[in-house]
């Protein structure tokens, strides 16, 4: 069958800074027998309703639902058949959510506030992603009860069973919608479209405290399997998968985290939503090829999206369906995503205005949780800021690792592990990459509030303490250091740190003294897998002023997720762990800054680069970190001009 294809270009894929842009050449008109089926959507918007920045404490135009609400009511009004999803993460991941969960709760009858802006909106249905979990899942339920549109996920279980339809699921698997399709004639005819939705198996690591003994979670790809043929048994003639899953050519292994790319290749699955990457897809970030094709916008030859992060993005999957044998099926498709800003040189343009009833639902939580986070707890004496956490000993860090020792010191006394020394393992969290040249912690000098120690420490995380071997410290530190590329000792600005590997996977120890070496290989991968079994970057690390003993025991301070198996940490899997505290690490945080009053957490500069001479690497920051270049400890730091999407530029003579 020809298709009937006009020139006229209805698409176009708005993307932030660095993000990939282009126009689809394609037709919205279909054919007496064809229809065009839009599948909008929202992924990984961790409670930003609002275009606000509660650790700021300011207004921003590069988040919020209600922003994206608007690209939202844009796109449905110039479609004749739309359908509206989100893809997960939507319940944990700014101030927002805290007071809702530690403060307010959830009572009966109360409505979570990103579910009343997605009530408003009238999604047709969401899944759910590992962030989920993070205040427990009583409370996840409570918030989901309140949805008036299915939630799905076909992964993850009560019990397993002997195969993926013998599981006893938590939620339903997958829903099926019948929608009205108007053809290109102007003829009304019934479609049942699938949506089925998947979360990384790894959420029983990263949320085990709330998890282990009580739930458990299949294979994406078995559960897609089991349950993909008996959607289409059930009449489903269009099936999207709504995967909370990033996108990797990695191959397939069973339990994999990012299985998006794999899942694409499953028999009856139509098209996908992706997402937990924080990235855009179809864009630059992403290279054609092992079944990735950036231009079409497809996965395995099907249709896919990511929508960014925080509200950043809207997806968009056009489908063009035609009616054949009664039943509907893809005859071609165009993916893109539409962004609610643009980054012109330094400066992040809306594209879009607020949509009102988005904020007017939410209007009463919003001033709550600024009234929340603007409590103050206590005075610092000292600036707390994360501009130079990659590259030097670093304030924010610091004041994570002062808490977390203080905190496990009180827990080991009258214990067997009293008398141990303790180490304390903490990692920056803002620290630019995908999050933008503002995306740092930037506290000064004076009252510290709620807000301030939210933006401190991102995460729900509880307080954990491991116990291993001074050899293991090393192998940890190893691993850590891994965000560094390896330099080549004479040759001048090097780029140092590799953007594939997050900042949260940067452990600083506290309470040894180390430097790293740069010209060695890394020895770990991403991943956390070993590549340079020989390599040794990690020198000159000390204990008590003396080289550490590898057989000594030290206890770490660390939290739930990096203690559970978190970035595959040697020594870190959850069979080390001797103290599971009740406690989050933010709560800890607080209770330090009150009980001291005022606090200085001033850099002690315990680790460095090994010297590497006629040797510069240079690195990137955002360009307020300017002001406080000139005291970072341990590491003499210069400027280096501009970077790209608004960040600096800085070098480092080693």
């Amino acid at each position: 069958m020809t298709l009937n294809i006009s020139r006229r270009s209805f698409l176009a894929s708005t993307a932030a800074a660095g993000a990939f842009v282009t126009l689809h050449p394609y037709s919205a008109f279909a054919a007496p027998n064809q229809a065009h089926l839009r599948i909008l959507s929202t992924t990984d918007l961790h409670v930003h309703v609002h275009p606000y920045d509660y650790y700021a404490d300011k207004p921003i135009d590069t988040v919020g639902l209600s922003r994206t609400a608007t690209i939202i009511n844009e796109v449905r009004a110039e479609s004749t058949n739309s359908i509206l999803v989100d893809n997960g993460d939507f319940l944990q991941g700014n101030p927002m959510g805290d007071y809702i969960a530690y403060e307010r709760g959830m009572k009966e009858g109360d409505l979570h506030p990103v579910i009343q802006a997605m009530n408003v909106l009238g999604y047709d249905c969401g899944t759910l992603g590992n962030h989920e979990f993070n205040y427990g899942v009583e409370f996840m339920d409570k918030v989901i009860t309140g949805a008036n549109f299915p939630m799905v996920s076909a992964n993850f279980a009560n019990k397993l069973g002997a195969d993926g339809r013998s599981d006893d699921l938590f939620l339903k698997p997958y829903t099926i919608l019948e929608r009205e399709l108007v053809d290109g004639a102007g003829e009304t005819h019934t479609i049942k479209v699938g949506l089925i939705g998947f979360v990384p198996p790894q959420i029983m690591n990263w949320d085990q405290r709330h998890l282990q003994g009580k739930f458990d979670t299949r294979d994406i790809l078995q559960a897609a399997r089991a349950w993909v043929p008996e959607m289409k048994e059930a009449g489903a003639e269009i099936i999207v998968a709504l995967s909370h899953s990033g996108i990797s050519t990695e191959p397939s292994v069973e339990g994999q985290e990012n299985a998006s790319l794999h899942l694409a290749g499953v028999d009856g699955v139509d098209a996908l939503v992706t997402g937990h990457s924080h990235l855009v897809f179809p864009s630059a970030a992403y290279e054609t090829g092992n079944g990735i094709d950036v231009e079409a916008g497809t996965l395995m030859g099907k249709p896919a999206t990511m929508a960014g992060f925080w509200g950043s993005h809207m997806g968009l999957i056009d489908l063009m369906l035609e009616r054949d044998g009664g039943e509907w099926h893809v005859v071609t498709s165009e993916s893109s995503t539409r962004g609610i800003y643009e980054r012109v040189e330094r400066t992040n343009v809306p594209l879009v205005e607020d949509f009102q009833p988005v904020l007017e639902a939410t209007q009463k939580e919003h001033e709550e949780t600024l009234a929340y986070i603007r409590r103050p707890v206590g005075m610092t004496d000292a600036p707390l800021h994360s501009y130079f956490a990659l590259v030097a000993d670093d304030p924010s860090v610091q004041i994570v690792s002062q808490a977390q020792l203080w905190y496990i010191e009180q827990m080991m006394k009258g214990s067997e592990w009293e008398g141990l020394p303790i180490l304390s393992a903490a990692a920056p969290f803002k620290a630019g990459g995908r999050g933008g040249p503002e995306y740092y912690t930037d506290v000064k000098v004076g009252p510290v509030a709620i807000k301030n120690v939210s933006d401190l420490y991102l995460y729900p995380n509880t307080v954990r303490a491991v116990m291993i071997d001074g050899a293991t410290v090393k192998e940890w530190l190893e691993r850590s250091v891994s965000i560094f590329n390896q330099i080549e000792a004479g040759k001048a600005d090097q780029v140092l740190l590799n953007p594939d590997m997050p900042s949260y996977n940067f452990d600083i120890m506290d309470g040894v003294t180390y430097q790293i070496d740069l010209t060695e290989p890394s020895k770990f991968d991403r991943s956390g897998v070993v590549i340079n079994e020989g390599a040794n970057r990690i020198v000159n690390l000390q204990f008590n002023g003396a080289p550490i003993d590898p057989a000594q025991k030290f206890v770490v301070a660390t939290n739930n997720y990096r203690a559970g198996g978190g970035g595959s940490f040697p020594g870190a899997d959850g069979s080390t762990i001797i103290f599971e505290g009740p406690d989050t690490n933010r709560d800890v945080i607080v209770r330090y800054i009150v009980e001291q009053g005022t606090v200085n957490p001033k850099a002690d500069a315990n680790w460095t680069f090994a010297p590497v001479p006629n040797t510069s690497v240079i690195f990137e920051t955002g360009p307020a970190g300017a002001g406080y270049a000139g005291s970072v400890e341990g590491v003499s730091i210069e400027p280096a001009g501009d970077g790209e999407g608004g960040f600096a530029l800085y070098r480092i003579r080693l």
